[in-house]
């Protein structure tokens, strides 16, 4: 799959853009606080997912501007489709697929898949829990609409359940509710349990793979998934999980009515990453603590193109500034097939990139050039 068209208005620092892009390689060159990441957002924008930076619309709106609109051409499943966002300060996004309005962004979720690599994401492993759930997350959404509905119904319970346990001790009624949502988050969890369980299990294979091949076979990367302890195996059958679930919760009611504030569930996951048997957070060099980030984002996008039959779109947002040559040279020749788009603050560094198009980024602007 690729982005053959975008068109910017009023997006981010874009006042008004319209440009082609390469079906291979797509290279972001010019100083930083131009609008490369921006484009990228855009990207990201279209495959139904929220960029990293944004928390909501109205933050990839223009300051001066009361909307905005992403729209473009792409390639997937060997036909073109037209896709269109419409930004809104002061109201719901407005979506379509060639012109017919769809509801969600699931939509576009089936349709389009990115892998975004930022150079925090070089910083995955040493990160706390929520960054290492939001790389699953992130990876499963795209894959699987199942997972991401029940990731959708899992938050909404647990915002709701967290401001009754908040709320309790001045309006003790409020507790009344508290067993519906248990029961929502217990339903919803279990569905991500299983999901996540499922999905890290390829991903050790994977990133075993690339890190092995990154580090001269030097080094054994292992990747494993915990969950609450009362999940004993979370590939059992879905009511299985949910017995686990709610006995662990039963147990943590006393404990979770005192601290007024969700103590269980598997919004508390994690992604242990190891390397020759030692956790990598606590004993891994930073260089080989990159190593297995890199590891983990080239897996993401091995499994999106197992599953999809197609490469996703490759975001490397001046990821490679952040690597010594060795790694440079294992993610330019690993990155090798589909659409590619690089972001780069130094012009002495288009030597080493892969051939396609360059585009100098400057105040919301694009000047495409030939490479």
């Amino acid at each position: 799959m690729d982005v053959e068209t975008l068109t910017l208005r009023h997006f981010r620092n874009y006042s008004g853009v319209e440009t082609t892009f390469h079906p291979a390689c797509d290279i972001l060159v010019g100083p930083n606080a131009q609008g490369k990441t921006n484009l990228l957002e855009a990207l990201v924008c279209l495959s139904g997912m929220k960029p990293p930076r944004v928390r909501a619309d109205r933050d990839l709106i223009q300051f001066d501007a009361e909307n905005a609109s992403v729209r473009a051409q792409i390639r997937a499943r060997n036909r073109t489709f037209s896709v269109e966002i419409r930004l809104f300060r002061n109201g719901r996004r407005r979506m379509s697929v060639n012109g017919v309005p769809v509801g969600t962004s699931a939509a576009l979720r089936e349709l389009f898949h990115v892998v975004l690599f930022r150079p925090e994401d070089l910083l995955l492993i040493r990160d706390g829990p929520a960054a290492r759930r939001r790389f699953l997350d992130t990876a499963l959404c795209q894959l699987r609409p199942r997972y991401a509905a029940a990731l959708a119904g899992y938050q909404s319970a647990f915002v709701r359940k967290t401001r009754i346990l908040r709320d309790s001790a001045e309006y003790p009624g409020l507790l009344r509710t508290l067993p519906d949502f248990n029961e929502q988050m217990i339903r919803h969890g279990a569905l991500l349990v299983r999901y996540r369980a499922r999905y890290v299990r390829r991903l050790r294979e994977y990133a075993a793979r690339h890190h092995a091949a990154c580090a001269g076979g030097n080094e054994q990367l292992s990747v494993s998934y915990r969950t609450v302890s009362a999940v004993t195996d979370p590939y059992a059958p879905g009511d299985v999980v949910e017995t686990h679930l709610r006995e662990h919760m039963a147990a943590h009611e006393r404990a979770e009515l005192a601290a007024r504030q969700c103590l269980s569930g598997p919004h508390k996951d994690d992604l242990t990453v190891e390397i020759d048997g030692r956790d990598a957070r606590a004993w891994s060099s930073q260089g080989q603590t990159r190593t297995a980030a890199l590891a983990l984002k080239l897996a993401e996008r091995e499994i999106l193109r197992n599953a999809s039959g197609e490469y996703p779109v490759l975001l490397l947002d001046d990821v490679l500034s952040e690597l010594d040559p060795a790694r440079q040279s294992y993610v330019l020749r690993e990155i090798d097939g589909g659409q590619r788009f690089l972001t780069c603050c130094e012009e002495d560094r288009l030597s080493d990139m892969p051939p396609g198009q360059v585009f100098r980024v400057r105040n919301g602007s694009l000047t495409p050039n030939p490479s």
